[in-house]
């Protein structure tokens, strides 16, 4: 009977586990060997008040309250048969049994109605948070001039639709930029530095010729926000169309990953910064750190969500060790199969959201 009506419309059907499942044919066979029992010892004893438990096994895995209800309604017929056939127990117990049905029932009804009600709430606040989410983090595109990119975002919770990692892809007159970055804190204030970071970034990226100058104005930007403690971790590349090198400023990120046929190797800066935020406090000048990113590279940015995920024994994920034995190279397969790869690593489950980038170039 649970889950066999439809859910209500805007809500996702109920679908129960396979355990749980086990556990309500369980209970089921209980009631039902409780009721052979209380017909085969006599009319000197009843097990009628365990009855009370339909309706509640009922609304499990159900959206609709009628269901609960009409499991109550045949409860509390069985009451009256196993009454009528056990004349020797007071009729007290009957009537306490009884009582006790449509009680439960109601509650088992109103408990449906509220779930349900709490799951349209729900629904909507994820559907403002999904195109909130849009909105901040736009489409990236699937290639620009000479360069293949994809981008994947992991949540740690199956629920989680937004959070504090950032990314964007631009194409500039002084190349392609890319930036991804974490923002070290949680809830709305994360959501509305991540906002801060891309509208700077994006108007920056586009006027400033030196790499280092957008790093200097999103920290600026962010240095000016009253009473804020949420700073960012980030990479800010380079990207040329034509042949050239490439270039990297990292505040505070791991090390993005470079992707050869000679193998896999962070990029690694020429010195360590601090997090967006933060580098206006220190005086540290921004520095550059320039590479070659040649035909059938791939480049891969990520958040700690993916380095630091973590397997039974708290050992972290090697990534450079499974970018290896991946082996692939094209942006979209590579991340499909080193997402799945995560999930199976982490038996319990991402304890922090995750996004991943990769842009390769193609063979002219």
């Amino acid at each position: 009977m649970a889950g066999a009506s439809d859910p209500p419309a805007g809500l996702p059907p109920i679908l129960l586990s396979r355990r749980v499942r086990g556990f309500l044919a369980a209970a089921y066979l209980l009631l039902a060997a409780a009721v052979g029992t209380d017909l085969a010892t006599g009319p000197g004893s009843t097990f009628s008040p365990l009855l009370a438990a339909v309706p509640v096994l009922a609304s499990i895995g159900t959206r609709r309250p009628r269901v609960p209800i009409i499991a109550g309604l045949l409860a509390l017929i069985g009451v009256v048969v196993l009454a009528l056939g056990n004349g020797g127990v007071p009729l007290v117990v009957h009537v306490t049994s009884a009582v006790t049905v449509l009680a439960i029932t109601c509650t088992s009804a109103a408990a449906v109605v509220l779930v349900a009600s709490r799951e349209r709430e729900l629904a909507q606040v994820r559907g403002v948070s999904e195109a909130a989410q849009r909105a901040l983090l736009r489409p990236v595109p699937e290639r620009i001039g000479p360069l293949r990119i994809a981008v994947r975002y992991l949540a740690a919770e199956a629920e989680a639709r937004i959070g504090g990692d950032l990314y964007e892809v631009l194409p500039t007159p002084y190349g392609i930029r890319l930036i991804l970055g974490d923002v070290r804190g949680k809830g709305l204030p994360a959501v509305e530095t991540a906002a801060d970071v891309l509208g700077v970034f994006r108007d920056a990226a586009r006027s400033e010729p030196e790499l280092t100058a957008v790093a200097a104005r999103i920290d600026a930007a962010l240095a000016r926000r009253p009473e804020s403690e949420e700073f960012v971790t980030a990479v800010l590349f380079d990207l040329p169309e034509r042949e050239g090198p490439a270039r990297l400023v990292n505040c505070g990120h791991p090390d993005p990953f470079l992707c050869r046929d000679s193998g896999v190797s962070p990029v690694e800066p020429l010195l360590r910064l601090p997090p967006l935020a933060m580098n206006a406090m220190l005086g540290v000048d921004y520095q550059e750190r320039r590479f070659d990113f040649a035909a059938g590279d791939t480049l891969l940015l990520y958040t700690d969500g993916i380095s630091e995920a973590r397997d039974a024994s708290g050992a972290f994920y090697p990534l450079a060790e499974r970018l290896q034995r991946i082996g692939e190279r094209q942006p979209a397969p590579l991340l499909d199969r080193l997402l799945a790869d995560v999930r199976a690593y982490v038996p319990d489950g991402m304890n922090d959201d995750a996004a991943v980038l990769a842009v390769h170039r193609v063979h002219r």
